[in-house]
């Protein structure tokens, strides 16, 4: 009776082990054993032409600027302020402690002050009387609220108590969950929170890439989309549109040229 061939030695000189479940090398198409299987156990041809291949200057990462952080990151993730390299945990200028924090760009105050122009030029009196009406009866409700979202909201268990801010947090349109209740640091800046928030709801976050489009959070009363600079502690004291601990806020994405919403009322009908 003829013999079954069943099985298959493996490939490496020295071993030639018949394996009735043999591996093959996705690099050299390779059939080895068990022992020989990784690329480095039977020293795979293709590892070593591709390390050969690649030159001794290439660029295999990029080290963050901030003083004492030993962070890399694979792709650039420039500050367009000071225009420095960091990694994804210091690429906010208050992270890093950007040494033009204090001094933004031309376009980008000139900008502002543009949206402030139109958002007050097309506000009559009659709107602007209603506004404050809102803004009173938003912290009222604010208040209510803050109990029930400290029972339900989630963040970052290790935060101290003194230090959270609790939101009830609108999600963009088209999203399966309309709001989640979360909480974030006083002293984050804006665009950590918007981060956090969006890891919290599985939201894509392009922030770090030269996008159309760039997810926001945004003002419920005004509008208005926060720059990523500023810190929750800021906003909260604001005179005009403060941000209320126990309020509302809306994250939604815009394009880089849009810096407000004109209809918000449409995310809590």
């Amino acid at each position: 009776m003829a013999e079954l061939e069943l099985g298959q030695h493996c490939g490496v000189a020295g071993c030639r082990q018949l394996d009735f479940l043999p591996f093959v090398c996705d690099g050299c198409s390779g059939v080895f054993c068990l022992q020989h299987r990784s690329q480095d156990a039977h020293g795979c041809s293709k590892v070593n032409i591709r390390n050969n291949s690649v030159k001794p200057d290439q660029h295999k990462s990029y080290p963050c600027s901030y003083k004492g952080c030993n962070g890399k990151e694979l792709l650039p993730v420039l500050c367009p302020y000071c225009e420095k390299h960091f990694c994804l945990r210091h690429r906010h200028q208050s992270d890093h402690e950007c040494e033009k924090l204090d001094t933004p760009r031309p376009r980008m105050a000139a900008t502002q002050q543009l949206v402030k122009h139109i958002i007050d030029s097309t506000k009559n009196e009659e709107a602007k009387s209603k506004k404050r009406k809102g803004v009173k009866n938003s912290e009222t409700a604010a208040k209510v609220a803050l109990m029930k979202l400290k029972m339900h909201a989630c963040g970052d268990k290790s935060l101290p108590q003194t230090e959270r801010i609790y939101f009830q947090v609108f999600l963009p349109k088209g999203n399966k969950e309309k709001s989640k209740p979360m909480f974030f640091c006083s002293k984050w800046s804006i665009g950590k929170v918007v981060d956090f928030a969006a890891s919290l709801a599985s939201l894509k976050n392009d922030n770090n890439k030269s996008t159309s489009q760039k997810l926001r959070l945004c003002h419920t009363a005004s509008g208005e989309a926060l720059p990523f600079e500023h810190t929750l502690e800021t906003r909260l004291s604001d005179k005009d549109y403060p941000l209320y601990n126990g309020g509302n806020i809306i994250l939604e994405y815009l394009d880089n040229d849009v810096l407000f919403i004109e209809d918000t009322e449409s995310y809590f009908s």
